[in-house]
């Protein structure tokens, strides 16, 4: 079960995150700095939205990760959903590994599973701190910057993700709301991938 906050950042602006004092302290290890360009999957009548999976390829530095999510809930800001991810060799997808998650019934309908095909990407640079909270939470940080696009339209990205790694998801709130104060941060209601169908005019599900 993943557990995240998604914070949309207002201000055009790129963030020195390090100016903050207090978040310094909480840095558990270096700073980490990755291009992420992923793409996100679907069939052309939008078999895999409708049945509530997202599939996507990334690639983040030199490794490959496949990545089946669920729909989820979001409120506030906190997304928490079903997610399977695993490391690749190369860009090709592992079927036997899919076969493990909700998009089985796709990949076993050979005429549907044929169809499946990128629909859009997006391309951020992602800056990441491993945080310790004081009562031991840990929390990976992630501050994105770049776009999705489809083949003729693209939309901003301009997020923080703090992700919960271990530990008490009310801590992880608490830390978005002095997040929020400090940057003046908006919870962020849509993932990456739901800009994504809504840029394709998706019939997106209620709450998405």
């Amino acid at each position: 079960m993943e557990q995240e906050i998604k914070l949309t950042v207002t201000s055009t602006e790129r963030l020195d995150l390090t100016q903050s004092k207090w978040l310094s302290d909480l840095r558990a290890k270096p700073i980490e700095q990755r291009r992420m360009l992923t793409s996100y999957y679907d069939t052309p009548d939008w078999r895999l939205l409708k049945d509530g999976v997202f599939l996507r390829l990334r690639k983040s530095g030199d490794q490959w990760l496949q990545t089946v999510k669920t729909n989820g809930q979001v409120k506030d800001g906190l997304h928490q959903r079903e997610e399977w991810e695993t490391p690749l060799n190369s860009a090709e997808f592992d079927l036997a590994l899919l076969r493990q998650t909700p998009l089985r019934p796709v990949i076993e309908d050979e005429g549907a599973w044929a169809q499946v095909d990128a629909i859009f990407v997006t391309d951020f640079e992602r800056e990441i701190w491993q945080l310790r909270l004081s009562d031991g939470t840990e929390v990976e940080f992630a501050y994105d910057v770049g776009e999705v696009r489809t083949l003729d339209k693209n939309t901003p990205i301009h997020e923080i993700e703090l992700e919960l790694v271990s530990g008490d998801v009310e801590q992880l709130q608490q830390l978005a709301e002095q997040l929020k104060k400090d940057w003046n941060l908006k919870p962020a209601k849509l993932s990456k991938a739901a800009l994504g169908y809504r840029l394709n005019n998706a019939p997106m599900p209620d709450g998405n």
